[in-house]
């Protein structure tokens, strides 16, 4: 679509996005962009639904989406794209006038929601649901929450993505590994659920499907996963692939390909906005850099050394860096180094991806293919029931995928 232009979009193609972490840079981002597709004030770059092969899907429309949300953050949609033009120039001053008054009007649909056991990502200003409530009682809160919005919107079909700050990893998993124990869990008041399971359990057992963008528990516990398939709702995540780890996977084959020893592969990764904040914070770290640290231990089995840094530079805002070294041996034990910087905007990479798993996990709905879906591997760091990290295979499931739905 080029600028200008205002593709008709009516009842049939309109889609509930819900986000949970509506107002933090991703989901801005995310938002803006769309509006600003919609208002033909920018086009498609960046978005893996437009290129050819997929783009041959029927694929809800973009300007059709109908945002709505939870956050635990009280500050306006309108002033976090502000803020956001102002320390990173993204969006820029003519694209924000373009959506503002959209802006305005999505941020009256985004409720107040909980962050029990969300760590370091909850601040000062911070307002959540009463903190007293049962944890049966915050799911019905949620719950009632997106059926409000969606019967009020008249949608038909309501995507949850959840694009919160990284929560610290949950212990003992496997405590919650069928359908039957977390929900026993849920009604006996269990409070080690975090947040991003209760968003993910909400969502599922009322036939939305979820997307997990972030390393946040919610949808990988067995019990949801196991919801899921029993009731054939999609799912997808874990930590979408944005930077860094882009690189990485596509470029750990070549190493392996042509049979090169890589000795040491550093990485050391600096950003300034509040995700980076949050992830000053151990805890909340910990699942990141796991699923970081995974790729090219999937595709480098034999790498000496392999370590991932991630260190908060308030002054570089949501623009983020990335420096890895990689220390290899050759032919005749020959030692050689490959060195490079990624630098980008955080949430301007992030975005379209959004936009692009919600317009690929509502085709698989409308096509009754539920539990996960390995077709959209190529999202995440760490892609549920998928073993394989190569970018290019991954992205070869996401074509084979678009060849047969023709």
């Amino acid at each position: 679509m080029s600028h200008g232009e205002h593709p008709a979009v009516d009842d049939a193609d309109r889609t509930g996005v819900w986000l949970v972490g509506a107002r933090g840079n991703v989901a801005t981002m995310s938002i803006v962009g769309a509006r600003a597709i919609a208002q033909g004030a920018t086009d498609t770059t960046g978005m893996v639904t437009e290129r050819d092969t997929v783009s041959n899907l029927e694929l809800p429309p973009v300007e059709g989406f109908v945002f709505g949300g939870h956050d635990i953050e009280p500050e306006s949609l309108v002033a976090q794209a502000e803020r956001q033009r102002d320390r990173n120039g993204v969006p820029d001053a003519d694209t924000l006038e373009a959506v503002r008054d959209d802006l305005a009007a999505i941020d009256e649909r985004i409720e107040v929601g909980t962050a029990v056991n969300c760590g370091a990502a909850v601040s000062e200003d911070s307002e959540q649901l009463a903190e007293d409530l049962s944890i049966r009682d915050v799911v019905d809160q949620i719950r009632d929450d997106y059926e409000t919005f969606r019967d009020s919107h008249d949608l038909e079909r309501l995507v949850v993505v959840n694009v919160a700050s990284t929560e610290p990893e949950l212990a003992e998993s496997d405590r919650y590994d069928t359908r039957d124990a977390l929900e026993r869990a849920i009604d006996e008041d269990d409070r080690d659920l975090p947040a991003s399971v209760l968003y993910a359990y909400a969502a599922i057992s009322s036939g939305h499907p979820f997307v997990n963008f972030t390393p946040s528990t919610a949808n990988t516990l067995g019990g949801v996963r196991e919801l899921a398939a029993e009731t054939e709702v999609p799912h997808m995540g874990r930590d979408a692939k944005t930077g860094e780890t882009l690189v990485k996977s596509a470029l750990a084959p070549m190493f392996a390909g042509r049979n090169l020893r890589v000795m040491s592969w550093e990485g050391h990764n600096i950003l300034g906005n509040k995700d980076g904040l949050v992830l000053e914070d151990e805890a909340n770290a910990a699942g990141k850099l796991a699923s970081k640290g995974d790729v090219l231990d999937s595709i480098l089995p034999d790498i000496g050394h392999n370590r991932v840094r991630i260190d908060y530079t308030p002054s570089l805002a949501d623009w983020k860096t990335a420096w890895d070294y990689i220390h290899f041996e050759g032919f005749l034990e020959t030692e050689m180094k490959m060195q490079f910087t990624w630098e980008g905007s955080d949430s301007a990479l992030a975005a379209p991806l959004v936009l692009d798993l919600v317009r690929l996990i509502s085709h698989a709905d409308e096509h009754g293919d539920g539990g996960l879906q390995p077709q959209l591997a190529s999202f995440f760091k760490a892609p549920l029931g998928v073993d394989e990290h190569d970018f290019s295979r991954q992205l070869d499931r996401l074509y084979d995928y678009a060849e047969e739905h023709r």
